[in-house]
């Protein structure tokens, strides 16, 4: 879903030429005719859909500055950006210190127009990330940090909030990758136990002989090793929430210790003589079909009704392909900043072929595939071309690299490289006879046997020719890293061949 520009100005033909530009970059509209209607939408129950405001600062009545100040008060107000005709310093101060994040003079271009909005729709990303993690680190990270606009997850969010409003447990099922570790943690963030420890536990990667151990801790002596005493998750959650991940991969053993630790909130360290109270609050997870576990006698069947008093189905990516925008863009932020790239939107067309998919991995595989797609673009813009094993699975998308140059006929055959130029950079042997066969030379004009590195430096400028200067496609077929390629060509003096 585009994101929404509310556009605030009194002149109604600024409105409209407004209005139709930012639709013409891609993004929604919604009008406001003065700070006072403004406000109302930025204050009213339509505040969470407002992605940014292009606000005029001279207005009648309530002008832009009140705007701006008024909206500072609330922590979940869009980004800002500000325009008029005055381009004054003084005023592009005032407006960024009231908490603008552009100013803009009018009449404004539309090229300068993309780039403030881009710009600002990043930084509000990145800030929101920040928010998240600060919150996340805290304990206090809440349903509302999560991204998400679909219906299939208001209902997850809806019962999320009747669960962080008890001490109930609660059995978190989905496939992997559906972030169903982020939605228990909402829900403590969101629960009396907000800010104390949040323990996690992976089942599946605890070796077999120290599941008890780990879970409940040991005493010093009690079996080869134990050289000190050590306390379980259990007693670390103490006060918090014990999140155990892939609880359908503890041995029967430890089952039976977590059954009682549930029902009497007391659990028996190894080789303790006496069992030790907790007061905690146990959320689980799954991507398993634990009845089928329970039917296979892996699974205590007393215990999974322990656990499954609170269940909670977290759907998979593709049935809310919605969401897919927003978090490709709030990945694409993140990654952006983080490997120090350029790149600040996603193509129309990339777009669509990230709906299209199923993404049998969910958020966890479109994060890496955002990732990736970082590292690999070279231009401001993610494409089609950096998503090329996503393309490959999504009929009618095709990601390519473009034909290699056709090889030029000649009678003569040439045994040294022929440069010819940024596109064709390539060294050719050429047959009598005019059937062109791409190739390296290994004689030199003089007879003797080339060097090494003169060879490489042609087997570059070859890959180049033929991959068109696609750096991605060129490293690849030549088995080295991008960052290799780059430092080969600077040491041959290929830079400035290269488009």
């Amino acid at each position: 879903m585009p994101k929404l520009v509310l556009i605030v100005d009194d002149d109604p033909v600024q409105r409209r030429i407004l209005e139709g530009t930012i639709k013409r970059l891609g993004y929604e509209t919604k009008t406001a005719q003065g700070g006072a209607e403004a406000l109302a939408f930025l204050e009213g129950p339509e505040h969470a859909t407002i992605a940014l405001v292009l606000l005029d600062l001279v207005m009648p009545g309530l002008d832009g500055m009140e705007v701006l100040r008024r909206a500072a008060h609330h922590p979940a107000a869009p980004p800002i950006i500000v325009q008029t005709a005055n381009g004054s310093i003084d005023t592009a101060i005032m407006a960024m210190r009231a908490g603008a994040v552009d100013f803009v003079i009018k009449p404004t271009s539309p090229e300068r127009l993309e780039v403030s909005i881009k710009s600002a729709l990043k930084i509000e990303a990145l800030q929101g990330e920040l928010v998240r993690l600060n919150r996340k680190a805290s304990g206090t990270l809440s349903f509302s940090d999560l991204i998400s606009r679909g219906e299939a997850m208001r209902r997850v969010i809806g019962l999320g909030h009747r669960a962080a409003a008890s001490n109930i447990p609660v059995l978190i099922e989905g496939e992997s990758g559906v972030g169903k570790e982020l939605i228990a943690r909402a829900i403590q963030g969101e629960s009396e136990r907000k800010r104390r420890p949040f323990i996690t536990v992976n089942c599946g990667a605890i070796p077999e002989n120290l599941v008890e151990s780990i879970l409940f801790g040991h005493e010093r002596g009690s079996f080869t090793g134990a050289v000190d005493r050590r306390i379980g998750k259990f007693q670390e959650a103490d006060g918090g929430t014990l999140f155990l991940d892939e609880v359908g991969e503890l041995p029967l053993d430890a089952q039976v210790k977590l059954l009682r630790a549930l029902q009497t909130g007391e659990i028996d360290p190894v080789g303790s003589k006496k069992p030790v109270q907790v007061d905690f609050r146990l959320i689980s997870a799954t991507n398993c079909d634990m009845i089928k576990l329970v039917k296979e006698g892996r699974f205590r069947e007393d215990l999974y009704y322990r656990l499954n008093v609170f269940p909670l189905w977290v759907p998979p990516l593709r049935e809310r392909l919605e969401d897919v925008p927003e978090l490709a863009l709030h990945f694409l932020a993140r990654f952006a900043a983080e490997e120090g790239r350029r790149v600040n939107s996603i193509g129309k067309h990339a777009l669509e072929l990230l709906m299209s998919y199923t993404w049998p991995g969910n958020v966890r595989q479109l994060e890496n595939a955002l990732f990736r797609a970082v590292v690999l673009v070279d231009g401001p813009e993610l494409t089609v071309a950096e998503f090329p094993q996503i393309a490959a699975h999504v009929e009618g998308f095709r990601a390519s690299i473009p034909a290699a140059p056709a090889p030029v006929e000649r009678r003569a055959v040439v045994t040294g490289p022929v440069m010819l130029g940024a596109e064709n950079c390539v060294p050719r042997t050429l047959e009598v006879g005019g059937k062109g066969n791409l190739g390296i030379p290994a004689i030199a004009d003089n007879g003797e046997i080339r060097s090494l590195e003169s060879m490489e430096a042609d087997m570059i400028r070859l890959a180049l020719g033929r991959y068109r200067g696609h750096m991605t496609e060129v490293a690849k077929r030549l088995g080295i890293g991008r960052s290799t390629l780059y430092r080969k060509m600077r040491e041959f003096g290929l830079e400035e061949r290269v488009n």
